[in-house]
């Protein structure tokens, strides 16, 4: 089992764990397979505030990854294609169940610093 720490928008994170967001976009792919994204919601929030299982990813052009997620994009078109603009790829992730922690949790419990630009892998050993 994979998890890793995904720093993301709290708009995003409030759409995820609403399930209007059924799929998490990256420019890049995870190098290892993920089992779940520890969700980072970023500034102002900062905070830890839940996980969310990974079920599947889907990888593709920018054109073909929209065709097979905008039903559960949770987002615009126009994000998703400025997002992408200069990009041959896209990546999904899709999610699955999604659970909110009770109580947020700061970087410092999980032992990081600061917040990573996209993602971080995490200890198989944390929470």
């Amino acid at each position: 089992m994979c998890k890793v720490l995904m720093s993301i928008n709290p708009e995003h994170v409030n759409n995820i764990m609403s399930g209007k967001k059924v799929y998490e976009f990256r420019k890049v792919k995870c190098k290892k397979k993920i089992d779940s994204i520890v969700i980072y919601s970023t500034s102002p929030i900062m905070k830890i505030v839940g996980e969310a299982e990974v079920i599947d990813l889907i990888e593709g052009s920018p054109e073909l990854v929209w065709k097979k997620t905008c039903d559960g994009a949770g987002i615009k078109k126009s994000f998703f294609d400025s997002y992408y603009s200069d990009k041959k790829m896209a990546f999904a992730y899709c999610l699955g169940r999604v659970k909110s922690y009770k109580k947020a949790l700061n970087l410092s419990d999980y032992g990081i610093k600061n917040a990573p630009q996209s993602f971080l892998y995490l200890d198989k050993n944390v929470r």
